[in-house]
């Protein structure tokens, strides 16, 4: 029996789903057996092939219109490609990014012509997304960013440079937070989509060395006089941008906490499993009561955080998973998670800071979940304004 044990959901009783499910499963072991995800970390990023072949798979769009080339699924279905992802431990590759934060930009705020355009090879995997929002000077204050896109005959100029960026090194179809109005805060930002193939003033910087997440690539960007198409700002109106942004934050912070979920499921499987066969002082670690309580503690809460984000889930499935919530789910779902990988940790002793056992990994790997999409602070911030 897990040590989180909740009913699954009514939302996923879906014959297809299921269906899917197992697919998506099979793909996964089949294209990215261990060696190959380990030659990923080797590299610090997936091989762009990669892309194509779950493009080909159709793990890539499968919530996005049929009419553009998508699957026509819906938010359950990119959950299935994530949730995989995660118990297959196929590090490094930016699914949730792809799928759940960077095409709903374009499904829901893009024109007819950009759908058309760029939805059909999102989907195939021809292009692979990133989105640039965050710069060397400014964090989470998006308001505050210097990069620029102003006005140039019949498009635009891009100036600037942005850092942190996941999937930067792979991306070839990049969404830049810019002002076109440096004068204005909110008001003046847009959101432009630039194509990286033959953009001359592009330049993708070092990839940038992390104390986690090894397999997932992250970089600086660079835009020196990059010329963007007129009809390139999403939605075809400039000063859109920041609200665009808004709109879509509770999803990336639903995801965010879906995936902290899954961590805390995964630290206590392999926990147990180590602590029941490791033995010391003649018993094993199990055997002591402060392991017991200890992970009996744990499992509770991890129950209850299960509950609370399986019905942020089902409220976003209605349409009705409001801003403060998402930000609950995120702020409070990560912060448990460091929690139960470090107490898992401990149990491990010596092996627990060794790379070769997966507590290890995640160790490192969990801390960046407080920080992006919002740090935690900030999303207190945000619970707090709505009281």
């Amino acid at each position: 029996m897990p040590a989180i044990n909740v009913a699954q959901p009514e939302f996923m009783e879906d014959e297809e789903i299921s269906i899917f499910s197992d697919a998506v499963g099979k793909f996964y072991d089949q294209h990215a057996p261990e060696k190959r995800v380990l030659e990923w970390r080797g590299a610090g990023q997936v091989e762009r092939e990669f892309w194509n072949e779950a493009g080909g798979a159709g793990l890539l769009g499968v919530s996005v219109p049929e009419e553009y080339g998508g699957h026509g699924g819906d938010f359950r279905h990119d959950m299935v490609v994530i949730d995989q992802q995660a118990k297959k431990g196929v590090e490094g590759f930016a699914a949730s990014l792809h799928n759940t934060i960077i095409l709903p930009y374009l499904v829901r705020h893009g024109t007819e012509e950009q759908k058309k355009k760029y939805l059909p090879k999102l989907v195939t995997g021809e292009l692979v997304s990133a989105i640039a929002m965050t710069e060397p000077g400014v964090g989470s204050d998006l308001q505050s960013i210097t990069t620029t896109a102003l006005k140039d005959g019949n498009g635009y100029r891009l100036n600037g440079a942005k850092t942190y960026i996941s999937n930067g090194q792979t991306a070839d179809f990049i969404i830049v937070v810019a002002k076109t109005d440096p004068n204005e805060r909110a008001k003046g930002i847009s959101l432009m989509l630039l194509e990286t193939e033959g953009a001359e003033g592009f330049q993708r910087g070092k990839k940038l060395d992390k104390i986690g997440l090894d397999a997932a690539d992250t970089s600086e960007l660079f835009f020196d006089d990059v010329f963007i198409p007129g009809d390139n700002v999403l939605g075809g109106v400039e000063g859109k941008g920041f609200y665009q942004l808004m709109g879509e934050l509770p999803q990336e912070r639903l995801i965010i906490a879906m995936g902290a979920m899954t961590g805390i499921e995964k630290a206590l499987e392999v926990t147990l499993e180590f602590v029941k066969e490791r033995k010391a002082f003649g018993q094993t670690i199990w055997d002591f009561q402060n392991t017991q309580f200890v992970l009996a503690d744990l499992a509770a809460r991890g129950t209850a955080a299960r509950v609370f984000v399986n019905d942020c889930i089902a409220k976003h499935l209605k349409g009705e998973l409001d801003v403060a919530t998402a930000c609950m789910a995120k702020y409070w779902v990560t912060e448990l998670q460091s929690e139960v990988v470090d107490k898992c940790l401990q149990f491990h002793g010596g092996a627990g800071y060794i790379n070769d056992y997966p507590i290890a990994r995640m160790y490192r790997d969990t801390r960046i979940a407080r920080i992006f999409g919002g740090s935690n602070e900030v999303m207190k911030m945000v619970i707090a304004r709505s009281l």
